[in-house]
Formats: C-alpha cells, sequence, structure tokens
C-alpha cells in the first residue's frame, strides 16, 4: 500500500497531481481487508478521459453495491508520472485503497478505443503483472475487457485472460460468484477458466488457436472445445431494474473531458447507419422510464452540485417521451441554474421548442452531424435527413442566440468522388452563409472513415494513407474562409486506428513491440509515434497501410467469426449490398422489423416507453431571495494534506460545487452563461498548504455565519474545511498589502541554522521571480519582514506582499542560499495568516 509520504513523495513536481489523488466526492472508499472479491477497473488512459466515461460508473457502483465486492479505479498515468514511478519503483497503485494492482481479484479494462491499445500494456508492466496471460502465476489478478473493442479483441487476445462481449452488469455478478466456488476449491487459474466460459458473453481467448495458410494469411480459429465455439454478447432487457443510474454519482476534483452528470436516457440504435459499429452491437433500442430519469437527474444533481446534465444515447432526439421528459427536467434545472446538453442529436428531431430548452440556463455546445455532403452518400450509409431539415435546424439556432455552430463530416467512405468532397463544402459553405448576418462561426470537423467489425462496412478496406491526405487537403483549401475553422483526424492515427479495429491475432506481437520501442498515448497527436509503429510492423512481416486497406470477400473468415453481437452477419453483408445499391433500409422502431437479429421476440426486444409522460408537481423552491438584494459572506478555509496538490481552478470548482450541494441559495450572474458569484482573493501555487485562504460568496438570502460554515463542511472533500465565516461589510475598502505568515517545515537542522544566519545578513540580496512578462525582482529587505524558529526543522517567515511585488518563500529561500551553492531538498510551506498593512 503506498503510504500518504509515499504519495506525496510522488507527486512533488508532477503536471496535474489531483489525477492520482483520489477522493472523488462519493467515491465508495470500501475497506480492502473486508471485501473477499475485489476489481480494479482499469481505464486506459489519463483520468480526464476515463472519469468522463458513463459505463465505468455503473460497473463501479454496480459492483460496490454488492456485499463483499470491492471495485476501485485505475488509471493510464501520464508520461511524467509512469517516469516517477519507474524511478521509484513503485507499482502503479488504485485510486482509493493505494494498493497495487497485483492485489486485486480482477483487473478490468475498458476497450473503447484502438489507439489506447499500448496504454493496456503500460498499466500492466507498471503493476508488474506478465503482460501474456500464459505467463502469469496464481499471484496475479484475472485480467479482463469488455467494451466496444471487444468485439474484436484479437490483437489483444494474449494479453487477457477472458473478455466480455455485451453489457456487463449481469457477466459481472455471475464472474463474483463463479470466482467464490473456485477460490473455495483450491483449483488452478485454468480451472477457472475452463468455469466460466459456461457464462454467457465471456470470451477466453486461449481457448481459441488461430491458424493461417502458407502465405501467412489467415484462415480462422479453431475452438480447444467442442461445445465453446461461438461467444455472444450478453444484453440486458430492463435498463431501469438491471443497470440503475447512481443517485449518487463520483464527482472528480479536477476538471475532465465531460465534466457534467451523464444520464443514460436510453441504449441502442436501430437508424442504421451502416458505418457505426454502437448502432449494430447496442441494439436493440432501450429506454429508461422517464419518471425514474426526471427523479434520478433531481437527486443526483442535488448530491453532486454539477452545472450542467446531459442527456445521453446514440440519438437522443429519437427518445419517446423527450418531450415530457425534458420538461420535467428542465422545472427543477431551471432554478438552480444547471443547464441541459443533448449530445447526441439528430438533424430533424432538433426542434425549435427542444432548442430553447437548452439555452433556458445556459448555452451548450451546438453539434450538427450531417456525415456527409452528398445525397448519394446519404442514400449509401443510411443517413435519412434531409438538408432543409438541416437549414433550419441552423437557422433556429443562430436565431436563438448560438454563435458559433460545428458541422461533422466523415470522408474517405466507400466509393467516394471529387464530387462527393465538394457537396461538403457546398453545404459547409451553405451554413456559413446563414450565420454572417449573426456573426456567427462555423467549426467544420473532418474524420477519415474507419471501417469497423460488426457493421456492413466490416468487409471494405480504407483509402491510402496518401489518397487521405489529398483529400483532406482538398477541403482545407476550399473551405479556407474568414468564419470557417476546420479540424480533422491525422491520417496517421486514422490509418493505425483501422490496422488495428480489423486485425487478427498476428498484431498483438506488434502492439507489443510499438510499445517496447516507446508507444504511449497514440491517441494523443503530441505523443503518437509513428516510427516505433512502422518499425515494429516490419519486425513482424507486416504493413499498417495494407491491414487497413484490406478489403474481404463474402466467403472470406473473419478475425472476429467467433464472436457475435447478436446481428447476423447475413443481414450485414445484405446491408452492404444495398449500400452499394444505395438502398435504404428503415428503423424498426417505427416501421416493419428489418430481421438483423439482435431480439429474440421474448427477453431481448425493443423497449419503448410511447404512453405520454407528463411531470408530476414542481420542484419544491430553493427559496432564492425576493428582491431584498444580496448577501456577501467571507470564507475563511483551509487547504491542507492532499488538498495542496489541486490548483486554483480546481479550487474554484471544488467550492462552487460544494455550496451547490450544501444547498446554500447561491446568487448567479445573469446572461447565457450564468456563473456563481464567487470569488478568491488568490491563486495559491500547487503543493503549498494554507490555513488562511479567503473566498467571497453572495447568496440570495441571509443566512447565519455559523449555517453556513456547517453545512460547507459537510459537503467538501478531505483536506478543505470552513474555519469560519463573517457577513462582508459593503463599502468597505480592501487593503492591497499585508502581512503573510508562511510556516516552513520538513527542513534539516543544517537548513534552519543556513536560513537563519543568512536572512539575519543577506538583505542587500536580490529576490528573483519569473513572471508572464518577464522577471520580477526586489531587495530581500524590502520582501522579508522576519523569520523565526519554530523548532530544529521548522521557521516561521513573514513576508510583505503588494500587488506590484508578491515573492513566495522559495523566491526569498533561493535568495538568502543561492550565493553559498546550498540547496533545499523537498519541505512543505503552509501559509498560516494574512494581515492588512496600513496604508
Amino acid at each position: 500500500m503506498v503510504s500518504e509520504g509515499l504519495l506525496e513523495e510522488l507527486l512533488t513536481n508532477i503536471e496535474r497531481p489531483g489525477r492520482y489523488l483520489g477522493g472523488e466526492i462519493h467515491a465508495r472508499g470500501k475497506r480492502f481487508e473486508e471485501a473477499d472479491v475485489r476489481f480494479a477497473l482499469a481505464f486506459p488512459d489519463v483520468y480526464e478521459v476515463g472519469m468522463s466515461h458513463l459505463g465505468i460508473q455503473l460497473l463501479y457502483h454496480g459492483l460496490n453495491d454488492m456485499e463483499g465486492v470491492l471495485a476501485d479505479r485505475v488509471y493510464t498515468p501520464w508520461p511524467d508520472f509512469e517516469q516517477r514511478l519507474r524511478q521509484t519503483r513503485t507499482p502503479l497503485f488504485a485510486l482509493e485503497s493505494r494498493r497495487s494492482l497485483k492485489e486485486f481479484d480482477f483487473l478490468g479494462f475498458s476497450l473503447q478505443y484502438e489507439l489506447s491499445y499500448t496504454n493496456i500494456l503500460t498499466m500492466l508492466d507498471l503493476a508488474g503483472i506478465a503482460l501474456e496471460s500464459s505467463d502469469r502465476d496464481a499471484s496475479t489478478p484475472f485480467v479482463i475487457a469488455g467494451g466496444p473493442c471487444a468485439y474484436n479483441p484479437e490483437p489483444l487476445a494474449p494479453f487477457f485472460d477472458l473478455i466480455v462481449l455485451g453489457e456487463g452488469e449481469q457477466v459481472l455478478a455471475e464472474l463474483v460468484q463463479a470466482y467464490r466456488d473456485w477460490k473455495a476449491s483450491r483449483g488452478t487459474r485454468r480451472e477457472f477458466l475452463e468455469g466460466v466460459r459456461h457464462i454467457g458473453g465471456v470470451y477466453v481467448p486461449s481457448f481459441f488457436a488461430p491458424y493461417y495458410d502458407t502465405a501467412g494469411r489467415f484462415e480462422g480459429l479453431k475452438p480447444l472445445y467442442g461445445d465453446y465455439t461461438r461467444v455472444k454478447k450478453r444484453v440486458l432487457a430492463d435498463l431501469d431494474e438491471e443497470s440503475p443510474l447512481p443517485e449518487r454519482p463520483l464527482v472528480p476534483l479536477v476538471e475532465i473531458v465531460h465534466d457534467r452528470l451523464g444520464l443514460e436516457i436510453a441504449r441502442g440504435c436501430t437508424r442504421g447507419c451502416r458505418f457505426c459499429q454502437a448502432g449494430f452491437v447496442y441494439r436493440p433500442v432501450r429506454e429508461r422510464r422517464p419518471k425514474v430519469l426526471a427523479e434520478n437527474a433531481r437527486r443526483a444533481v442535488e448530491a453532486t452540485g454539477f452545472e450542467e446534465v446531459a442527456l445521453l444515447s446514440l440519438s437522443t432526439g429519437d427518445y419517446c417521451q423527450l418531450g415530457g421528459l425534458l420538461h420535467a427536467v428542465m422545472q427543477d434545472m431551471e432554478e438552480r441554474r444547471v443547464a441541459l446538453s443533448f449530445p447526441s442529436m439528430r438533424v430533424g428531431t432538433l426542434s425549435q421548442e427542444l432548442m430553447e430548452c437548452i439555452r433556458r440556463v445556459r448555452k451548450t455546445g451546438f453539434t450538427v452531424a450531417p456525415e456527409v455532403g452528398s445525397r448519394r452518400l446519404r442514400c449509401m450509409i443510411n443517413k435519412n435527413i434531409e438538408e432543409d431539415d438541416l437549414y433550419q435546424t441552423v437557422r433556429d439556432a443562430y436565431s436563438l442566440g448560438w454563435k458559433g455552430i460545428k458541422l461533422y463530416f466523415m470522408m474517405g467512405l466507400p466509393t467516394e468522388t471529387l464530387e462527393d468532397l465538394e457537396e461538403i463544402v457546398r453545404l459547409s459553405l451553405r451554413v456559413w452563409q446563414l450565420g454572417k448576418p449573426y456573426r456567427a462561426a462555423v467549426h467544420v470537423a473532418v474524420s477519415t472513415f474507419v471501417p469497423k467489425p460488426m457493421t456492413p462496412f466490416q468487409w471494405t478496406g480504407q483509402i491510402g494513407r496518401g489518397e487521405i491526405g489529398r483529400r483532406l487537403e482538398y477541403l482545407k483549401k476550399r473551405l479556407k474562409r474568414p468564419g470557417i475553422r476546420t479540424k480533422w483526424h491525422s491520417p496517421d492515427l486514422s490509418v493505425m486506428e483501422a490496422a488495428l479495429a480489423r486485425g487478427n491475432r498476428r498484431l498483438a506481437k506488434v502492439v507489443e513491440l510499438a510499445w517496447r520501442k516507446g508507444a504511449r498515448f497514440d491517441a494523443w497527436d503530441e505523443h503518437f509515434r509513428r516510427p516505433a509503429w512502422d518499425e515494429a510492423f516490419a519486425e513482424c512481416g507486416l504493413s499498417a497501410d495494407a491491414e487497413a486497406q484490406r478489403h474481404y470477400e463474402a466467403s472470406d473468415p473473419l478475425p472476429w467469426d467467433h464472436l457475435s453481437a447478436g446481428v447476423l452477419k447475413s443481414y450485414l453483408w445484405a446491408e452492404w449490398e444495398k449500400a452499394l445499391a444505395g438502398t435504404r433500409t428503415g428503423d424498426c422502431r417505427w416501421e416493419s422489423c428489418s430481421g438483423c437479429g439482435a431480439c429474440d421476440g421474448s427477453h431481448v426486444t425493443p423497449r419503448l416507453h410511447n404512453t405520454a409522460f407528463a411531470p408530476a408537481n414542481p420542484a419544491p423552491s430553493l427559496q432564492r431571495g425576493a428582491g431584498e438584494g444580496l448577501f456577501t459572506y467571507t470564507l475563511h478555509f483551509a487547504k491542507k494534506g492532499r488538498a495542496r496538490f489541486f490548483g486554483q481552478l480546481e479550487v474554484n470548482r471544488i467550492m462552487e460545487r460544494a455550496v451547490r450541494r450544501s444547498g446554500l441559495p447561491m446568487a448567479f450572474t445573469q446572461g447565457y452563461h450564468p456563473h456563481a458569484k464567487i470569488s478568491f482573493r488568490e491563486a495559491l501555487p500547487v503543493g503549498m498548504e494554507s490555513e488562511a485562504e479567503e473566498a467571497d460568496i453572495q447568496l440570495e438570502k441571509a443566512v447565519a455565519e455559523e449555517e453556513i460554515a456547517e453545512r460547507l463542511n459537510k459537503v467538501l472533500p478531505e483536506g478543505f474545511r470552513v474555519l469560519r465565516v463573517h457577513r462582508a461589510q459593503e463599502g468597505t475598502r480592501k487593503p492591497s498589502s499585508f502581512r503573510v505568515t508562511y510556516r516552513l517545515s520538513g527542513l534539516t537542522e543544517e537548513l534552519v541554522e543556513a536560513i537563519m544566519a543568512r536572512s539575519a545578513v543577506g538583505g542587500h540580496r536580490l529576490v528573483r521571480k519569473k513572471t508572464k512578462k518577464g522577471h520580477l525582482e526586489a531587495r530581500c529587505a524590502d520582501v522579508l519582514l522576519s523569520v523565526r524558529r519554530l523548532d530544529a526543522t521548522s521557521v516561521a517567515m513573514e513576508l510583505l506582499e503588494r500587488p506590484t511585488a508578491r515573492f513566495r518563500p522559495q523566491n526569498v529561500l533561493d535568495a538568502l542560499l543561492r550565493e553559498d551553492g546550498v540547496t533545499c531538498r523537498a519541505y512543505r510551506i503552509c501559509k498560516v495568516s494574512v494581515a492588512p498593512l496600513e496604508e
């Protein structure tokens, strides 16, 4: 277990140390020793990305709700922290328990994106776990995986003991019981795997052996057991019953990619866009009940303090009772100044009424996804939208105050021509023209088509790398206009994604070699190392371009043929033929069944809520002030322990959400983007503690000072505490110069002696600080007011801080000791008090 002292040592001078602290609001924190089954849920990307993923939260809360089961989390460390772990020989550890990953029973990875594969190996290696399943012994956890990339996990097959296809909530409960039975029997690892292969949705890669022809071409997978030849995904019939949304979801203490409350309203989509893997592997459509969703939204917002709620599904506008749900959610959220967003709205479902609802609190982002520009390609991909609907949606958005529209397109689709690319330009320019009277900007995002398994396009290859570059250059040149910003995916990343998406088991060696050559965070442009991948492919006698461009015939074996998402392979081939013919397939929610095979007619069927839903009585009022003005209070609070590793922006967010959770009648700014009226006196450097922080908050109703402190302290995370509150006096002139006292501890006795000696004679020495505008200098005598010894290893230092010259104790120590060549090792600084100076 990583001790508090070691944790602080590891995090010193690390970028965004808050990623590794844990302590999120509503973290379960179950006792490690009291659980008999322990899961470490691993996300192979940085914390900010992994914490944005709703699926991990559902599994985290579901597992922790089980008696005797503990679930913790771990994310890929950023390169600087990976290096720190290796330098100190510290195994990668989970956030809450701080236990090495080797101490868990299961290490479960979420496979969301092909370009995160090397991060999986980084995490295994840092944990001291053998990369390949065949090399692991009884002392290591079972390494498992799930997620959309599990539908072709072959490029990772040797690294996993087992893989879960489909929705894992039920499977994990069965795995827990199987593990307990196996543990009681004292069986071997092999015996455990032989037992769990009988659980629906569980794929054990080592029980299938690939074989190739004399030219090295993939011929298929040979199963080791005659009764275990094909694995079909697991599907939940009722999301509300089998995968309830948490009422107290995790609240991160650092900003994440999607820093909001995610509310999954439905799972699955039958629109049938032929390039979309999610649309096929998550079938059938299952909606959550609107009443349950509205109640969950209210309780979760109260418990978290989030400023935004996102209604999540593959196509939010298709939710049957969206109007009633919106009305129910917004009648509560509007008063709380909580915004509503729809990340996945389809053209044709986004009415002006919905847009009005979105903007009632705050205008969130506005993205429209035409996917392609030409009607011909829309027919080919089965994207049944009309341009007139798109233009009307854009007009409505501009008229309602949006100043920016994002258009999402895909290029490189099968049969695409130059005329199709020109249609992207035409459509984009039309949206740009519509926005000119409003001085609005248009953001055009272009991605390259990547063929995915379990879709009608799984047989076709990607266009060549050079052709990707040429087509992107064409679009960039044609869209070069003031007010249009174009963004695109790197051709190198698109090729690598395509190569891994449909690769066979031979690519596992490529992934490992690339990782050993330094490949990390391949999805991040600044970290992607093409030479490492090119060398790895070459050493294996393969080519990324050849893998990405590979075409399959109908009779060819596919690396994922032994796995099933429930949709018939014959149906997918028929859809491929319909794509080439430009023939439409209807949506079975409103038209006849298309015969895809995803439903069984009894347990697995679409679950829609067509009955009109009207919200209940309005939520109770928050009792905001009624015209009596605003009330300003000054909070005096401490930031100590782990909290010292949070930066000022993070502290601001932590405090604002705490005020929201406390239920205090917070005042907000006016306009399209309301913010809580809270302001902080100064930014404290990361790593510095304080017992003398201050913030001013404005409330719409007078509240007793003691009550404010009590309510906030109940909801603040570890390390933060409100010490006292006082009502601010209006019109009081705030001083600009202060006497600030700091406590420096953890010094050596020799350093304390040196500091005391130099401070007595070093007044002439220059204190220097680097600023955004250059360098700031002052004489030590003009900054340092006093130094006194507290004990053998700590001192108290009083500094004069003025608006034009604000130095920290580190700057003063450097000035006192620099000329004598004395350096300070790690020590702690705490701001103890702040006293105004008479001017």
